[in-house]
């Protein structure tokens, strides 16, 4: 019997196994853009903002709460990080093969997203309670390869459109001239990648341009190059996925007009050049997606499934590398119409045993203003599940 449950656990099994659990109570700050990694000792490790607003509330810091191998709780949220006087935002983190953990996050620096300044901190000192012993802490300074030149081999042609398009290309080739724009305002959101080479690619975007740029290290971060920009109608927050053949292939969040849609994009050449930007076939109402390649070479997509709203959340995973997605499972879903809640932001990642963390913003939107109604979900669950009728 013991060896049933401990399968089960462990993911092993042709059982369906799906569990959720707060990683704190409510609260009445704002709870936002969490990301979730298992620690080499097998700890789990999620971080978040929290603070009275987001990018115009100076109190805003960055979070961490920590659940030990077998413990059946995570432990109270402690800091991560926090610049007194400016907002602290948008944070991912990332293990990578020297099992040294990576914590990356945006100071806002004049309380408008443009003006975001992406800092580094590293450790190979994070077992224990609490926070780790962090060994390195630096901004991430990048000089985007041929941007300007991109921007006009893909938007001087739709110069001299009608309407929207056409002062929308001019307005987007003056910023893309512009040196210093172009190096301010570089965010994350999800997971950074690591290829067999060692190669580390921190998926990066930008609301002042509403683009995607990829950061680019060979040297475990001591010097950065970066992609060429991705540019479409407003596609940012990329998420990435490798096949087999080598192919990198980015889901991008749609932060321009309908149909609303995963932008979808792909590189050949291990994430420096990229093809146009196009919609997928996913629907996306304009928030964040992530998706990931498991063990045994399925692909797993979590996205809000809609294309208005935050009310639902789902899973698709895909036997084909993302050319087709065979199963889809809610994750989090609530029909009442006005007030209805928002399960948004996920992260993903697969432990070590086979099972399948996600963590998420949890908002409870029927609740009045300033109440607690906010706070970090966090559930685990196996393939067997997701296939689950």
């Amino acid at each position: 019997m013991a060896a049933a449950v401990s399968a089960i656990a462990a993911g092993l099994t042709a059982e369906p196994v799906h569990h959720s659990e707060a990683i704190f109570p409510l609260s009445a700050k704002h709870n936002h853009a969490s990301t979730i990694v298992e620690l080499p000792n097998g700890d789990l490790l999620v971080c978040w903002y929290r603070g009275s607003g987001e990018r115009t509330a100076d109190d805003v810091q960055i979070l961490g709460a920590r659940k030990k191998k077998g413990a059946a709780k995570w432990s109270d949220p402690f800091v991560l990080a926090d610049t007194p006087g400016f907002p602290d935002t948008n944070p991912t983190m990332f293990v990578d093969s020297k099992q040294r953990l990576w914590l990356l996050w945006q100071i806002i620096v004049a309380n408008e997203w443009h003006t975001a300044l992406t800092m580094i901190r590293t450790t190979t000192q994070w077992k224990g309670d609490g926070a780790p012993k962090w060994e390195t802490g630096d901004p991430l300074m990048l000089v985007p390869r041929n941007f300007a030149a991109k921007f006009h081999s893909t938007l001087d042609p739709l110069v001299n459109a009608e309407g929207r398009t056409g002062e929308w290309a001019k307005r987007l080739i003056q910023r893309g001239d512009d040196k210093y724009f172009s190096r301010m305002g570089w965010m994350t959101r999800v997971h950074p990648i690591e290829l067999a080479t060692g190669r580390i690619i921190v998926p990066l975007y930008s609301d002042g341009y509403s683009i995607s740029l990829m950061g680019i290290t060979d040297d475990g971060g001591k010097t950065w190059t970066t992609s060429e920009p991705l540019i479409g109608a407003g596609n940012i927050q990329p998420t990435l996925a490798r096949r087999k053949d080598g192919t990198i292939v980015a889901y991008m969040r749609d932060n321009g007009p309908p149909p609303k849609r995963l932008h979808v994009s792909e590189s050949k050449d291990d994430g420096i050049t990229w093809s146009t930007v196009k919609d997928s076939e996913i629907p996306n109402p304009g928030t964040g997606s992530e998706v990931m390649v498991l063990k045994d070479g399925n692909w797993l997509l979590i996205n809000n499934d809609i294309e208005r709203g935050r009310y639902s959340l789902a899973l698709w995973m895909s036997d084909d590398e993302g050319r087709t997605w065979k199963w889809k499972k809610s994750l989090e879903r609530d029909n009442r119409g006005e007030g209805a809640g928002s399960f948004h932001y996920p992260s993903i990642i697969q432990t070590r045993d086979g099972m399948i963390h996600s963590s998420y913003s949890y908002f409870l939107n029927h609740l009045p203003k300033g109440s607690e109604s906010r706070r970090i979900q966090h559930t685990w669950f196996n393939e067997e599940w997701i296939k689950q009728p």
